[in-house]
């Protein structure tokens, strides 16, 4: 199984970027997708969720109603579209999955998921 991140890279506060996460090796349409996100010095943080279906989706307070996460279940990918964004938003972005998941998301989370990507580096300037 491999999850593969693209699209980080420097952006300016309030600013846009979208990653994406490519999944291989798995049946993608079984798996809820998450980002989460570790600045230096800081443990791992639930960013955003979608379930396997797609239809539904889950946020941590510090990015709801900025950023949107979705997915492509042809393209085996999942996306996160980061909008106005802040220099607090800078991180390694780590995508990961969950088979058959469908309750509530939150950093504790982290240890449970059955696959981690490699992770891309989102540096916001101010």
């Amino acid at each position: 199984v491999q999850l593969q991140a693209s699209g980080g890279g420097l952006v300016q506060a309030g600013g846009s970027l979208r990653l994406s996460c490519a999944a291989s090796g798995l049946t993608f349409s079984s798996y809820s997708m998450a980002w989460f996100r570790q600045a230096p010095g800081k443990e791992r943080e639930f960013v955003a969720a979608i379930n396997w279906s797609g239809g539904g989706t889950s946020y941590a307070n510090s990015v709801k109603g900025r950023f949107t996460i979705s997915r492509e279940n042809t393209k085996n990918t999942v996306y996160l579209q980061m909008n106005t964004v802040k220099p607090e938003d800078t991180a390694v972005y780590y995508c990961a999955a969950r088979r058959w998941y469908s309750g509530s998301w939150s950093s504790s989370l982290r240890d449970t998921m059955n696959y981690w990507g490699k992770g891309t580096q989102v540096t916001v300037s101010s």
